[in-house]
């Protein structure tokens, strides 16, 4: 269940631009790979995007949990 919450709430959570700097530095960045080169760094950057997806969604769902214990613990 934490999970569909979480899910639905996805669309409302604010998204962060990337830096300017991070804009620069991977147009530099790419602008040296060849073809094969920029292909792995694309997936590199996936699987990364990928894990940190990941870890906020197990943080989110550590975070409710945690807020139920709370508010048992309040209860008592």
């Amino acid at each position: 269940m934490i999970d569909e919450i979480y899910n639905s709430r996805l669309s409302e959570i604010k998204t962060v631009h990337t830096s300017d700097e991070w804009e620069k530095t991977v147009i530099i960045f790419e602008k040296s790979l060849n073809e094969e080169q920029e292909s792995t760094f694309h997936k590199l950057c996936d699987l990364q995007s990928e894990t940190t997806a990941d870890e906020m969604r197990a943080a989110y769902k550590a975070g409710f949990k945690d807020g139920v214990t709370l508010m048992k613990e309040i209860q008592e």
